[in-house]
């Protein structure tokens, strides 16, 4: 028998919607499935660290619902952005005290954009934390990053489904998509402003369609689409939402795992 594939885990950005990936972690664990490298944008980057360091499901949910999105000291005051990035930076020193790619257990890719290039860059190797604040950090919500001396913002704003590290390296690719596109009815296209929202959703999504087929399995939570990008008071009811309908797909999951020698039982 061939050797098994290695299991490549993409994970999207979708600010609290992101949570549902640990939702699609738990059921994974259930079935005896581990991811080997992961590749993440904006929130799916800081999800993907704390799984590739070992941290629990459990841990990682505690960790969201502990950290606070906005205090008045966050405000930037001579950065642009309404929040100062950077002051975030000690929630996660206390998980990555070796702040290093090299010290996680697993192989991990982070997306970021360079906002002075305009072209979104992978991370593997270096320091860890002012990549992952600069991944996440939502403009123009969020002050920019520097990191290697330039300017980076949140990597989903040029590439919200990083599966491209992954290719042609052998891998199983599963990937998990927590901002599908949904259809807009007539209803929700009536004044200007929701046009404007429609567009830039499109937009966004137009970088995000052509790399979902790539998958060999594509995993997007229903309904997910009805918690909002910023709505921390819902941050269990997404990872209950994405545990849900985790569990609905793992038989299909696991049959294509098995189907291509890459996990099992």
């Amino acid at each position: 028998m061939d050797p098994k594939k290695t299991l490549g885990l993409v994970l999207s950005g979708g600010g609290v919607k992101g949570m549902a990936h640990l939702g699609l972690l738990r059921a994974m664990e259930e079935y005896g499935i581990e991811a080997d490298i992961i590749s993440g944008a904006s929130a799916g980057a800081i999800i993907g660290a704390l799984y590739a360091d070992g941290s629990s499901i459990d841990e990682i949910l505690a960790f969201f619902e502990e950290t606070p999105l906005f205090r008045f000291s966050y405000l930037s005051a001579a950065k642009p952005g309404l929040l100062d990035t950077n002051k975030y930076a000690d929630s996660l020193e206390r998980l990555f005290p070796g702040d290093r790619f090299e010290g996680l257990g697993k192989p991990l890719y982070v997306i970021t954009t360079n906002m002075e290039s305009g072209q979104w860059e992978v991370h593997d190797k270096g320091p860890l934390i002012s990549t992952l604040l600069a991944s996440a950090s939502m403009p123009p919500l969020f002050s920019p990053v520097e990191v290697n001396g330039c300017l980076h913002a949140d990597g989903g704003v040029m590439n919200n489904f990083p599966i491209d590290p992954l290719l042609d390296q052998g891998l199983f690719i599963l990937g998990s998509n927590v901002v599908p596109l949904d259809p807009a009815p007539p209803a929700d296209l009536r004044t200007s402003m929701s046009l404007l929202n429609r567009a830039q959703t499109l937009t966004w999504h137009s970088g995000i369609q052509p790399r979902l087929p790539l998958c060999d399995y594509l995993w997007e939570p229903a309904g997910i689409n009805e918690i909002q990008f910023l709505d921390f008071s819902r941050v269990r009811e997404a990872y209950e939402l994405g545990y849900e309908r985790a569990q609905e797909q793992m038989p299909a999951i696991q049959e294509k795992l098995q189907q291509a020698d890459a996990w099992q039982a």
